[in-house]
């Protein structure tokens, strides 16, 4: 059972003591520890395109005519002290969550997310990356920049992208020490662009103490990410973390005020379709009460299959399961393995 105290509320920012490059990792000792029910707000940097060859991140900035402030200072500091690895994010975290352990489920709610000035976007390619490796012959960067006001980024005359801004990677730790580039059981770099300002992401705790670490901006991405990036951009979000004992999970779910959504990760598309379908057909089995065959027939009638992302090496499909559809479900929607009244 979850009991919600009174939050407490911490502000966690990005500055090079606070964040990891390129990993995640359980080793990594937490840089704020938190109570369940807690909110934080959290600074994140995004370094896509920031770096040319020997080049030094205040270069971007000034050819690209912005001021070097807030998310623009953050990286050139950070950049100039922590090492890299072998992936490309800059995360903050990690965040320390009292009692987690193995078995139990850490809830995120996300309560906001905006861009932090300067604000812009980075899109590129590379050359035998994305989904079509072969296109290209040379790396291709756009800047973009937000008119914040109207909530879009202008792309081309005549071609604006409505700003959607959520976090590509939002992560428990794993067990062991990974890039920061293949999603997996703990999160990671899932980039399902329905995780804006209201949704929930459910974490299967892996570790003690959960060490959640979140990065990867976006300004806006398309399903499928298909270029290699989405509009690459440096964030602020604020987050309740709500921790739900003994509540075993194999795979994350999420959430938001529309739709529930059931996640499939693996090196193989197929294979990450069928587990976004098993976990669809046994949640609606378990929560709206119907046979594993009606459950399957109504995810053939009512559920939406869809490319989450097929860039990150182990590709995402998500079940996106309308909630309209199923009026009468009084149960949590997560996955079949809950013990009775668990998460409540």
């Amino acid at each position: 059972m979850s009991t919600l105290k009174s939050p407490t509320r911490h502000v966690l920012r990005s500055r090079p003591e606070t964040v990891v490059w390129g990993f995640l990792s359980p080793h990594v000792p937490p840089v704020l520890k938190i109570e369940s029910g807690d909110i934080v707000d959290i600074d994140t940097v995004n370094p896509v395109g920031i770096l040319g060859p020997g080049e030094t991140p205040s270069v971007f900035f000034e050819q690209n005519a912005m001021p070097l402030e807030q998310a623009g200072q953050d990286l050139v500091d950070i950049m100039a002290s922590v090492q890299r690895d072998v992936g490309p994010h800059i995360l903050t975290g990690p965040i320390h969550i009292h009692d987690a352990q193995p078995g139990d489920v850490l809830e995120v709610r996300v309560l906001d997310v905006k861009p932090r000035a300067p604000h812009y976007g980075v899109n590129f390619s590379l050359p035998g990356m994305g989904g079509l490796p072969d296109l290209l012959t040379e790396p291709w960067q756009k800047v973009l920049k937000f008119d914040m006001e109207a909530g879009l980024a202008a792309f081309s005359p005549g071609i604006d992208v409505p700003l959607a801004p959520f976090m590509g990677i939002m992560s428990v730790a794993p067990a062991d020490k990974v890039s920061s580039v293949p999603p997996g059981r703990f999160g990671g770099n899932i980039d399902l662009k329905y995780l804006t300002s209201g949704s929930r992401l459910y974490l299967p705790v892996l570790v003690e103490g959960g060490l959640f670490f979140t990065g990867d901006g976006h300004g806006a991405q398309g399903n499928g990410e298909v270029n290699l990036t989405a509009l690459e951009t440096s964030l602020s979000g604020s987050f309740q973390f709500v921790l739900h004992k003994n509540c075993p999970r194999a795979w994350p779910l999420a959430e938001t005020p529309e739709y529930y959504f059931a996640l499939g990760l693996d090196t193989d598309l197929d294979e990450a379709a069928r587990i976004a379908l098993e976990q669809s057909v046994q949640a609606i089995a378990a929560c709206a009460g119907l046979s594993l065959a009606e459950a399957y027939a109504a995810c053939s009638l009512l559920v939406d299959f869809e490319v989450t992302q097929i860039v990150d090496g182990v590709k995402g499909i998500h079940g996106k399961i309308a909630k309209k559809s199923f009026r009468n479900v009084t149960k949590p929607w997560w996955g079949p393995a809950w013990p009775e009244g668990a998460g409540s």
